[in-house]
């Protein structure tokens, strides 16, 4: 049974709205950039404060993704292991050990992030 938008029985979906919104759910489970506003975008400093205060307030999310980034980066590191000492597949291992370099310099970033937006304001 589907339902409509509003929650009532009888509407259906496309295919490909039900798999875009999948790729929207993976892209923000995995990247946190759409919590914030973009502070370069602000023309009058009001609108640059009130992106920064909510810049500020989505840090409290950073940990989450950090967390996330964390688990990619051990997750590659060890398949990379496990690669290179169960199969001897060294290109294969490569990949794995590559990515867990991105990954944890996606943690980096994510780290430096939190630091600067969760400190307090200077006057």
């Amino acid at each position: 049974m589907t339902s409509k938008p509003n929650g009532q029985p009888g509407h259906t979906q496309p295919a490909h709205t039900a798999q875009l919104r999948f790729r929207t759910l993976l892209y923000r489970f995995i990247f946190f950039d759409w919590l914030f506003a973009d502070v370069g975008r602000a023309c009058t400093p009001i609108e640059r404060h009130a992106a920064t205060q909510h810049n500020r307030r989505m840090s409290k999310y950073l940990p989450v993704y950090l967390r996330r980034w964390s688990f990619l980066t051990v997750l590659d590191f060890a398949l990379g292991c496990l690669v290179e000492r169960a199969l001897q597949a060294t290109l294969l291992s490569a990949w794995f050990f590559t990515w867990s370099c991105i990954t944890a310099t996606g943690a980096v970033v994510i780290i430096v992030a939190w630091i600067f937006l969760a400190q307090p304001q200077q006057p």
